[in-house]
């Protein structure tokens, strides 16, 4: 896929992955319509985006108020009709399954899957009347190898992967592409979460600007799937023929985790 003069939906774009992806577009010479709820970070990104050349628009919005976004879809198209969609805004989770938050979990599952599948039918609906369109869903390593003390946020991540798979079989030969693709673990504000358990462990960790290149490889490449970090790929396939082995792996790791989750789950309850 060409992307210069595209126009492109992006999720997430304010911070981390998404805004090291949207300069990257800016770069190629996409044409950006970048989603977040934060602002002035936005307002930032989207600045920044400008001055290398891009035509930019800036919309703010909480992707948790779910209603809204078919409306929402339809305002963007109203002005021109995106080429493509990237679903990449999400949350995280990292404590103990006892310590999880309803209220918390309820926003992750509504950010992270909800929003995405409601923003994919609505950019279906629009693609198909022109016969072409991408759609590309960002999920990750932890959406095929089920981390303990991560299960809600695996959760979510293994249901965009699903959703991608199935999407994808059910638009062959439509002319809409969709891709979906998984990092592992990237310093982002997000991984402040969990960064201490990742050095404690030794957990490969990528930067978002390296991540955001691979990214934006993969749809120039219009690629079905791609899992990022080796050896994270590699074992993404073991995990998928010899789960138990992974268990058996990954034991001495969940036991280190414990202690830090439940920090993490005490330092967020302090918070709120």
């Amino acid at each position: 896929m060409k992307l210069a003069g595209k126009r492109i939906v992006l999720t997430g774009a304010a911070s981390g992955i998404g805004r090291c992806i949207a300069l990257e577009l800016a770069a190629a010479g996409s044409e950006l319509v970048l989603l977040d709820r934060d602002q002035v970070p936005l307002m930032e990104v989207s600045e920044t985006a400008r001055k290398a050349g891009a035509q930019v628009e800036s919309v703010t919005h909480d992707l948790s108020e779910l209603s809204s976004l078919e409306k929402l879809w339809e305002d963007i198209a109203r002005n021109a009709p995106p080429d493509v969609l990237i679903n990449n805004a999400g949350l995280l989770s990292f404590c103990p399954v006892e310590a999880e938050d309803p209220v918390a979990l309820e926003r992750m599952v509504q950010v992270n899957v909800l929003a995405p599948m409601l923003l994919c039918r609505a950019a279906v609906r629009s693609f198909r009347t022109r016969g072409s369109g991408h759609i590309m869903n960002v999920g990750s390593i932890f959406g095929s190898i089920a981390f303990a003390y991560f299960a809600s946020y695996s959760t979510s991540k293994f249901a965009i992967r699903g959703y991608s798979e199935a999407l994808r079989r059910e638009l062959a030969g439509t002319g809409i592409g969709v891709s979906y693709v998984a990092p592992r673990a990237t310093r982002t504000r997000l991984a402040n979460l969990f960064g201490s358990f990742a050095e404690e462990v030794g957990m490969h960790m990528d930067e978002p600007e390296l991540v955001a290149r691979k990214i934006v490889r993969a749809l120039r490449a219009e690629a079905r799937e791609r899992y990022l970090g080796f050896p994270e790929c590699l074992f993404v396939r073991v995990n998928a023929l010899l789960p138990r082995l992974v268990d058996k792996a990954l034991h001495g790791q969940d036991v280190v985790a414990r202690t830090f989750a439940e920090a993490s789950a005490k330092g967020a309850k302090e918070a709120a």
